[in-house]
């Protein structure tokens, strides 16, 4: 019987545990509705967070070539603020990528090579 109730109670402890544990959330929705109103780009709205991050955004460790040049042309993590948001989508058009730049892509309707 002190097998099941050590049981039960250690069961009871780790079900709390897991489930108090705050959850991660690193969502930021902004970047994307920036993107979507600066380029009218369908593949950008079904991709989402794929547009910067691996594996269809679902990898948020791995980033693509453009992803890392929008955090370091927005200077800080999260940012809110809309116009510096669509600042930073604009400075970033004129890096190179592959034969041309990002601007030369977006502006053909075309997404910036995916996070691999």
């Amino acid at each position: 019987m002190r097998k099941l109730t050590a049981l039960a109670a250690l069961f009871a402890v780790a079900t709390l545990v897991l489930t108090a544990a705050p959850q991660q959330a690193d969502a930021r929705p902004q970047y994307l509705k920036a993107f979507t109103e600066k380029y009218d780009i369908a593949e950008a709205k079904e991709l989402k967070c794929g547009v910067c991050h691996g594996e269809g955004g679902k990898n948020k460790k791995a980033v693509s070539d453009y992803g890392k040049a929008l955090a370091k042309a927005l200077g800080k993590k999260n940012e809110k603020d809309a116009d510096a948001i669509a600042e930073a989508l604009g400075k970033i058009e004129s890096e190179k990528c592959g034969d041309g730049t990002f601007g030369d892509l977006l502006k053909d309707g075309k997404l910036p090579p995916l996070a691999e």
